[in-house]
């Protein structure tokens, strides 16, 4: 299991990218919340508002998911990361494989 992290523009983005991975069978779960940020772009430091979005799947659909946050993200450049997870819950576990398996 990995938790894919990614920040959207605000919480309609996120749900965007949520939904439609979801749909895609990519993901079993996602999670978003309000976070401040402040980053340099443009040669600007920039305080601004976004949303943190942790998407949880299977280690080998990364880079599909990855594909689709790059086709659906607003921003030019998104933070993608991905963070493994050596310790599941075997119930949940058992959940996340069900609800991500592609037909």
């Amino acid at each position: 299991m990995i938790f894919i992290y990614t920040v959207c523009q605000n919480k309609t983005a996120a749900k965007k990218i949520a939904n439609m991975l979801l749909r895609l069978k990519l993901i079993a779960c996602a999670n978003w919340w309000p976070i401040a940020s402040v980053y340099r772009w443009n040669d600007k430091v920039i305080n601004d508002k976004e949303v943190a979005l942790i998407l949880k799947t299977r280690k080998n659909y990364y880079k599909k998911v990855e594909t689709v946050i790059k086709k659906i993200h607003r921003y030019e450049t998104p933070c993608i990361c991905r963070i493994s997870i050596d310790q599941v819950e075997k119930k949940y576990r058992d959940w996340l494989i069900k609800e991500t398996r592609i037909v």
